[in-house]
Formats: C-alpha cells, structure tokens, sequence
C-alpha cells in the first residue's frame, strides 16, 4: 500500500499502487476537504502507509545500532568514514487506536514534541488523530554533561492535558531529567525514551 498527501489539507489517502500500471494517472478526492488533484505512477512521489515506515525505521535502527558495535573496534581514522546513524537516540511512540507506532530520531538540543499538522513549527512531532496531545506538547532537551555524556531533560509546554512521567505530572516550569527506558504520556499517548548508548549496552551484556 502507498499513499499520497493532499497539497491543500495535507490528509493522507492510501492506495493499492499494484493495482496500476507504470505511467498510469490516477484522480483522487480528498475526503477531509474536497479538493481533487492528479498523480502519475512512477512519477509522483508516493510514501509507504505508517505502519510500514515505522517497520523500515525500526529496521534500519537496529541494523545501524549493529553496525556501529561491529565497527566499534576499528580504529578512530577508519571509523570516521563510516556514515554513522544518529546517535543521540530516539522516542517511540507507542501504538494506540489513534496511531500506528512511530520511532522519532532526536537531534541535539531542543526537541519539540507535538501532533503533526501542516506548518506546524515543532521539529519532532509525530502523525495521530489523538485531540489530547497538543501541537507544542512538550519538549525534551539534549545536552551533554561535564563528563561528555548525553543528558535528557523532559519539560512540559503548559499544554492543555499536561505531561506525566509514569503517574506524576510534570508542574510548571519543571526540568525532569529521564535516563533509558522512562515512559511519559501525553493525553493518551505514551511514548518510552530509547537513549543512544542503550543498544550498545544491551549488546556489551550479551
């Protein structure tokens, strides 16, 4: 299945492209806002649903995590050739009935962690139809410690429904800092912090 975003509400619709042949124009109605607009097959771009995505990605993270473990050993002049994947971590939002489960890369500094809509500022928002997470919901901060180590700071954007990590609600202005593997919930989305250096731990214990 492909699907195609609509250039005027920016709502997905899913297709069977199988059904198609190479060149062939297609018409689709967007069921949000009316609009019609056109696609050629083999020419437009056309991304996998969500779910499928998500499965690539998840993929892609634990055959790079691996990569860097059997590289580790290489010496530092060698290993800077090698294309490194991000290496700051990444959250996973868990899937519920209003989304499929998404894995969402962190970068440096602050990430701004909202419901994805068209024009929406927030550099890491994720795709849900859940009206309790807000489009600035919250943010987490990456940052490194004296010792050179990566630090995860969660605070909330005094969104309407709050942030909780495990059952505590985060108060104004408050700096909580998350390690591997801590759950926070926004609305009635939980999403589990995945910390750079948590698969490199997991595969040293093995």
């Amino acid at each position: 299945m492909k699907r195609v975003r609509c250039p005027k509400c920016d709502s997905y619709i899913t297709f069977d492209e199988t059904k198609y042949t190479f060149g062939q124009s297609l018409v689709f109605k967007c069921n949000e806002c009316g609009k019609e607009f056109g696609i050629r097959i083999g020419v437009s771009k056309l991304r996998s649903t969500q779910k499928e995505e998500s499965k690539e990605l998840d993929a892609l993270i634990h055959h790079t995590s691996s990569l860097s473990h059997h590289t580790s050993s290489l010496s530092h002049h060698t290993s800077s050739f090698i294309p490194q994947p991000s290496s700051l971590g990444c959250l996973i939002v868990i899937e519920n009935v209003f989304h499929y489960k998404q894995v969402l890369p962190l970068q440096m500094g602050n990430n701004v962690i909202g419901r994805y809509q068209k024009g929406n500022p927030a550099n890491c928002t994720f795709e849900t139809v859940d009206p309790s997470v807000d489009l600035n919901h919250c943010t987490i901060n990456v940052s490194r410690d004296k010792k050179g180590g990566l630090r995860y700071t969660l605070f909330d954007n005094n969104s309407n429904t709050g942030t909780f990590v495990g059952d505590v609600e985060l108060q104004p202005r408050e700096r909580r800092i998350i390690e591997d593997g801590t759950l926070f919930t926004l609305g009635a989305t939980s999403i589990i912090l995945r910390t750079a250096d948590s698969e490199e731990d997991h595969s040293q214990q093995d």
